[in-house]
């Protein structure tokens, strides 16, 4: 049995995500996901591990139990209910070794650095300088990270520590709602990235990678979602199908910046191709959506659509990362690309 799976048989998942004093929590990650991402992370006995995104406090007692008695683990999440929350849930389960703060996740806690291991639950906006600066040479950070400055373009990577320099070891299928400066309360609409977003009649939003170019009353925004929301040219994907995870990816390497991603309707995500005059999109389900049956944007996303199917619908894993240094608006740190 793996050092994961032994700390799953000890930990009680369910008091963590369904405890009878606070109830059920949705700010919770598959266990198997966590199992995954915690075994990626190869935590040792008395290591000092941070994680950002306290969520129920499952994933903290996993690594509580990994790290053992002369380990330290310290989690950190905006939301100061989940933190009460988890810190008396690990007391009733006499668990001393972890530590839970109220605190925003990007900027670390050097409080307890430098950490062998950082693990993430949540995304940030690109690789923070400051985990770099807190984890100690050879340590491994494993996070979700943007392939796409839109929502929910993601991949969770593994990331050695090597002469102060990130090195990417592995990337795979995998994301984690985003890193937020407050507690998010609409779990359905992205926490970053949205360019304009209707709430009636029904909810709706849009997420252009062009909004620099956009005003400042988000015209180009407002009027593709309009677009493709108002008697919009609607067909079917005649490839079948659609792998979710393989055409996000897909598209999030063509680094087009006519990019887009929309939420046409509550429970269906789209990504294509928009520009000031022009949208079109293909859903979850396969439907794609056009302002027009003879529009550009719907031309462009037709020859993405053919190039994905000719590339083989490459898995997430097959992509070759890289990480480039950057200091802007979104921060100091390292933006991920794919290339095939």
């Amino acid at each position: 049995m793996t050092a994961v799976a032994t700390a799953a048989a000890i930990v009680p998942e369910r008091l963590y995500t369904h405890h009878d004093g606070r109830g059920a929590t949705p700010h919770r990650s598959n266990p198997a996901v966590i199992h995954r991402e915690l075994t990626t992370l190869d935590v040792q006995p008395g290591m000092n591990v941070a994680e950002f995104g306290t969520g129920s406090g499952y994933s903290g007692a996993l690594l509580a139990e990994l790290v053992g008695p002369t380990g330290t683990v310290t989690s950190l999440d905006i939301d100061d209910y989940l933190v009460k929350w988890a810190n008396l849930i690990h007391h009733e389960c006499g668990l001393d070794n972890i530590r839970c703060h109220v605190a925003d996740g990007t900027s670390g806690f050097p409080e307890r650095a430098p950490y062998d291991r950082i693990v993430a639950w949540c995304t940030p906006p690109l690789l923070p300088k400051a985990w770099m600066d807190q984890v100690i040479d050879g340590g491994l950070i494993v996070a979700p990270l943007p392939i796409a400055p839109v929502p929910n373009m993601t991949v969770v990577a593994k990331i050695r520590v090597s002469g102060g320099e990130p090195v990417v070891e592995q990337v795979f299928t995998g994301g984690y709602i985003e890193a937020t400066t407050s507690p998010k309360t609409d779990l359905d609409l992205p926490g970053r990235w949205v360019d304009w977003e209707n709430r009636v009649p029904g909810a709706s939003w849009i997420s252009i990678a062009w909004r620099e170019e956009d005003d400042y009353l988000h015209t180009g925004a407002r009027t593709a979602l309009a677009r493709l929301l108002k008697d919009g040219h609607t067909e079917p994907y005649e490839g079948g199908e659609i792998d979710w995870p393989s055409w996000r990816t897909f598209a999030a390497a063509l680094a087009d910046p006519q990019l887009t991603m929309a939420g046409l309707s509550a429970d269906l995500w789209a990504i294509g191709h928009s520009t000031p005059t022009t949208a079109a999109v293909v859903q979850q389900d396969g439907t794609i959506v056009a302002d027009s049956p003879n529009s550009r944007s719907l031309g462009v996303l037709q020859g993405w659509l053919d190039a994905w199917e000719a590339a083989g619908r490459p898995a997430p894993e097959t992509y070759r990362p890289a990480l480039v240094r950057c200091d802007d608006e979104g921060g100091a740190g390292w933006r991920m690309r794919l290339s095939l």
